[in-house]
């Protein structure tokens, strides 16, 4: 490079480039350091100018790779590098420009030969390179500097050390941004790597007792988001994105190792400022990832957060994510939910979401919501989800993580807005009428039930639309028969259907429809919504009116499923509570209004005794990450550090871990 490059087109005619990847060796001493360091083009700021840097010496650093087990240069620069950094603070103090300037231009440059070196070799051949020894060229040895290990420890000593200021910030970036291209040989694997030397060196090696250092660092930086200085008054050209650049890099790193450590990192960190951030910042994939982590990992954590009492400010954001899940990669709606699951594992967080009552929620459209509790809304934001994948993703492990958050909660629902009776109800309803026409086309496949057919298929996807009068006569008379039929040998009337339907397909070898599919999903999620509704009124029936008013408002579909064999014990007390204020409702009169009702149900409740309601086990669900969660979390990581990683380009061609069109 040199004082005399300005552009990265001149970069392959470079003299000082082509000495340092050349044939002859050069001396940590050589005034050629100094010649080489002093350039000053600016620095790339897109993918853009990335990838033509990455062309434009690529060349230089294969060159390199040949040549440098004969030449050492590349540890010769390193070890420069090295030297520089043990005056680098007292530099910073000083504001010596110059130094910092050319000992961060050495970093750019081994930043961008250690990322060739990493895609197009072995780990194993990447220590050998940096174990070279001046004495004997071309040998190795066991007993030689490992300079791969003492420039991982000066990083992270340059992270975690080196004042954040002005004229500090782009060799701070820079720093993080190796580390990362340290730890990138994952990205050139499909497998997930459990012998990597890079997860040696950070838990085993001399690099350990500066871990917990790092991580408290990276933390704090995420927590100051820190701006880029303005122009003029640090050394290098501003870069475009500098504002979450070093979070977004750092994020890397902290989650690159695909173990838990077996060292716990201990230290102090302000949790309310950390709090406050990851509030602030939860539209983007790593806050929530780092968000996740921190409430699954850390149970301090866990427990400051859960006893705030500004809770809405971190459950909000995470609604809106699984709100649009239109419009996020399913990693990250996979993350907002699991932390829901999460929190729903603590009774006081169930109780506290009722309590605290929101106004406008603007970005909610389904309907007009002016006033609704925080527990509320987070029952219709879930069943939309559940709905949602039930239609569209049709996945089985986020339905469950719903439901189970749901289950979690419905002990303790208190003055459910009436739009979440509602859809709590309707909801369950539309998969009571779904499974009944599964049921049609699974015991009639031939029979085209056309009525059905058509009811079904015109129900939009939020569900509200009720079946027509003459739909829901067909619907009971015919759910009354068929039901009569299975509760005598349910299982083997489905079983004989079954088969029998296989066999009308199998001479085509064309495989079982969607419906038939689909049955014991619907089952589940029918027996799981009604456990949620039996939950709530058997432990707060007295603090939900609004619940018994949509039971009461569907309680012909209700009915017709009392005796089925499936659902017939969970049914019980629904049954009690639909009977009892049906007939107090009778005895009432006709041409009740709303409000007459409701009247009535808050004053029934006093009177239905309380043993009459059948006590089943407490539902709970806890999360538990998979036996390898690591198979999820580590391509998982390198994805969000590829797309957010604004100072690194990596040919996507090389990538081995994701595919490029992977959420």
């Amino acid at each position: 490079m040199g004082s005399n490059s300005s552009r990265i087109g001149d970069l392959p005619k470079n003299e000082y480039l082509k000495k340092l990847s050349g044939t002859e060796s050069v001396s940590e001493n050589d005034p050629f350091w100094n010649q080489l360091l002093s350039f000053s083009f600016p620095a790339p700021t897109s993918s853009t100018e990335l990838k033509l840097l990455e062309e434009a010496t690529i060349s230089v650093c294969r060159s390199l790779v040949e040549n440098n087990p004969r030449t050492g240069n590349l540890g010769a620069l390193i070890k420069v590098f090295l030297s520089r950094t043990k005056e680098l603070k007292l530099s910073a103090e000083c504001q010596n420009h110059i130094f910092i300037w050319q000992t961060h231009n050495a970093l750019f440059i081994i930043c961008c030969l250690l990322k060739v070196f990493i895609c197009e070799m072995s780990e194993e051949e990447l220590q050998l390179h940096f174990t070279y020894e001046e004495k004997s060229p071309g040998s190795y040895s066991s007993d030689s500097e490992d300079l791969l290990e003492e420039l991982l420890c000066c990083l992270m000593q340059l992270i975690t050390d080196i004042p954040l200021l002005d004229i500090t910030y782009e060799i701070s970036v820079e720093a993080v941004s190796t580390m990362v291209v340290f730890l990138s040989c994952q990205l050139f694997h499909k497998e997930v790597l459990r012998q990597s030397i890079s997860h040696k060196y950070l838990m085993r090696g001399r690099c350990l007792p500066y871990t917990s250092k790092l991580v408290k660092t990276l933390l704090y930086n995420f927590i100051r988001q820190e701006k880029p200085p303005p122009p003029g008054t640090h050394v290098l050209p501003q870069q475009s994105d500098g504002g979450g650049l070093l979070y977004g890099l750092a994020s890397g790193v902290a989650n690159s190792s695909p173990f838990p450590s077996s060292i716990p990192h201990a230290f102090q960190i302000n949790f309310n400022s950390l709090y406050m951030a990851l509030c602030e910042q939860q539209t983007s994939d790593q806050a929530t990832l780092l968000l996740y982590t921190l409430l699954h990992q850390n149970s301090n954590i866990r427990t400051y957060m859960l006893a705030r009492t500004d809770m809405e400010n971190l459950v909000l954001p995470i609604l809106e994510i699984l709100y649009h899940v239109e419009e996020r990669n399913s990693h990250h709606v996979y993350m907002a939910l699991i932390i829901l699951l999460i929190l729903t594992e603590d009774d006081g967080f169930n109780r506290s979401i009722h309590e605290v009552m929101l106004k406008n929620i603007t970005w909610y459209s389904e309907r007009v919501l002016t006033e609704i509790s925080l527990g509320s809304l987070l029952i219709l934001v879930v069943i939309r989800t559940i709905q949602y994948n039930m239609t569209r993703t049709r996945d089985k492990y986020l339905h469950t993580n719903c439901l189970a958050a749901l289950a979690n909660m419905s002990a303790q629902f208190r003055s459910l807005h009436q739009y979440a009776a509602q859809r709590i109800v309707s909801y369950t309803c539309r998969h009571l009428r779904r499974y009944v026409y599964v049921l049609d086309k699974l015991y009639f496949p031939h029979s085209h039930c056309s009525t059905l057919q058509h009811c079904f298929s015109t129900l939009s996807d939020n569900g509200e639309e009720l079946l027509s009068l003459t739909c829901s006569h067909i619907l009971r008379s015919y759910a009354s028969s068929l039901f009569s039929l299975l509760s005598k040998k349910h299982n083997k009337v489905l079983e004989q259907a079954t088969q029998s339907l296989r066999g009308s397909l199998s001479s085509n070898d064309v495989p079982l429809p969607d419906y038939a599919q689909d049955l014991n999903v619907i089952e589940e999620v029918i027996r799981m919504m009604l456990e949620i509704i039996n939950s709530c009124l058997t432990n707060s029936l007295h603090h939900n009116p609004n619940l018994v008013y949509a039971l009461l408002y569907k309680r012909d579909l209700f009915e017709q499923f009392r005796t089925h064999p499936s659902f017939q014990d969970i049914m019980q007390n629904i049954d009690l509570v639909i009977t009892f204020f049906s007939s107090r409702l009778l005895q009432a009169g006709a041409e009740l209004s709303v409000e007459r009702v409701l009247e009535i149900i808050k004053q029934g409740v006093v009177a239905l005794p309380k043993d009459r309601l059948k006590k089943f086990p407490e539902l709970k669900f806890k999360y538990v990450e998979e036996e390898q969660p690591e198979e999820f979390f580590i391509p998982y990581v390198w994805s969000l550090v590829y797309n957010s990683a604004v100072g690194v380009y990596w040919n996507p061609q090389d990538i081995q871990l994701f595919t490029m069109d992977s959420d």
